[in-house]
């Protein structure tokens, strides 16, 4: 059976390249790594820590309908961290950038800190109740 190393990239569709380029770069604190350009399609790339690529894609031919987490595709994107302080951090940096946000919230597998991107689709910082403590 082969296997799977990991997840190398994830490419969200966007309805406006640079509004939602200007956000990941306020919220990540980093610029994208690359673009590319295709058939009907603009791509920023950003490499988040660890290497995984999240790509921004903005059809030609883009439908203009928000992200909903209860139509087949995606939920949410689940970005970890490596303690609850890292949390905190996270949830201080959103809003102090004017990001709406759900606080710290608290399940017995863990703690999320759930936001959304300019097109609404779901956000979260999250660290399992497994990862170092502080």
């Amino acid at each position: 059976m082969p296997t799977v190393t990991g997840i190398n990239h994830l490419a969200l569709t966007v309805n406006d390249l640079q509004i939602s380029t200007d956000f990941y770069q306020r919220v990540l604190g980093f610029p994208p790594s690359g673009e590319l350009s295709g058939d009907n399609l603009e791509r920023r790339l950003f490499t988040l820590p660890g290497g995984t690529n999240l790509g921004l894609t903005q059809h030609t031919h883009s439908t203009g309908q928000p992200f909903s987490p209860f139509t087949p595709g995606m939920d949410h994107l689940g970005l970890g961290v490596d303690t609850r302080q890292d949390l905190q951090s996270w949830a201080d940096h959103l809003s102090s950038l004017g990001v709406e946000h759900s606080g710290l919230v608290d399940a017995s597998y863990g703690t999320a800190l759930s936001f959304k991107d300019p097109d609404g689709t779901a956000l979260e910082f999250f660290t399992s109740n497994s990862s170092p403590r502080e």
